[in-house]
Order: C-alpha cells, then sequence, then structure tokens
C-alpha cells in the first residue's frame, strides 16, 4: 500500500449511530452526513437530516469538500412496493485539494465495510445529486 495513502478510522459514536440509523422505524427519507477530522484522522459525524428529499441533500454538502453520507431513502417500485434502501453516496467534487480527495477515497472502503452497505454511489458533482439520478442508480438493485 502507498504509504501517502492515509485510511482513517471511524469514531466509536458514529459506528454506534449509523447502527441505530439502520434499523431506525421511521419512513421519512433521512441522512447522516460525515466527514474527516483531519487531526485525528478519524471519520466523524458532521450533520443529520430528517426529512430530507435528494435535491434538499445536495443543498447542504460543500461543492469543494468531500463528504461521505448514509441516506435511507422512500423508494417508490414501479409495481408500488415501497422499500427503505440505506444508500451510501461518497461526494467528491472536482476542485477539492488533491490531499483531502486521497484521505477520503482511502477511508471510504472502510466507512463502507464498518456500516455494511451495499448500495455504495459516488458524485463528482454536487449538482448531480437529484431524485431522479437517485432512482436511476437504485435501479440497477431491483
Amino acid at each position: 500500500m502507498s504509504e501517502s495513502l492515509v485510511v482513517c478510522e471511524v469514531d466509536g459514536d458514529l459506528v454506534k449511530k449509523l447502527r441505530e440509523f439502520r434499523f431506525r422505524k421511521e419512513t421519512n427519507n433521512a441522512a447522516i452526513i460525515m466527514k474527516i477530522d483531519k487531526d485525528r484522522q478519524l471519520v466523524i459525524l458532521d450533520e443529520e437530516h430528517e426529512d430530507i428529499s435528494p435535491d434538499d441533500l445536495k443543498n447542504e454538502l460543500p461543492e469543494r469538500q468531500p463528504r461521505f453520507v448514509v441516506y435511507s431513502y422512500k423508494y417508490q417500485h414501479d409495481d408500488g412496493r415501497v422499500s427503505y434502501p440505506l444508500c451510501f453516496i461518497f461526494s467528491s467534487p472536482v476542485g477539492c485539494k488533491p490531499e483531502q480527495q486521497m484521505m477520503y477515497a482511502g477511508s471510504k472502503n472502510k466507512l463502507v465495510q464498518t456500516v455494511e452497505l451495499t448500495k455504495v454511489f459516488e458524485i463528482r458533482n454536487t449538482e448531480d445529486l437529484t431524485e431522479e439520478w437517485l432512482r436511476e442508480k437504485l435501479g440497477f438493485f431491483r
């Protein structure tokens, strides 16, 4: 492994919060936004949001800094069924500092394994995060 690739640990309180989030009973859209504390090399909680649409969520993401998002989405299937997939979204906007991008990219897989998610998506421009984009991505998991 490259010396420059930093894999950050995940904050213990955040792991607990993510596990609780996974088994939440609410049926609205919700998000946990995470960032890396560079000094401690730790993935930490940035923000939590209840009842937030994909379009509102994109407005919460910084345009020039990476973020990790775990998003519980109310997904209405074409046949009328409703499911609540948990999505992992890695926002890595163009224009981030390379050092920052490397730290986030190096830590992404560890975080995905920690939260045990399979629906993993990446966006390079926060404007791409729309309901249409998310539904298209989730369509591959039918």
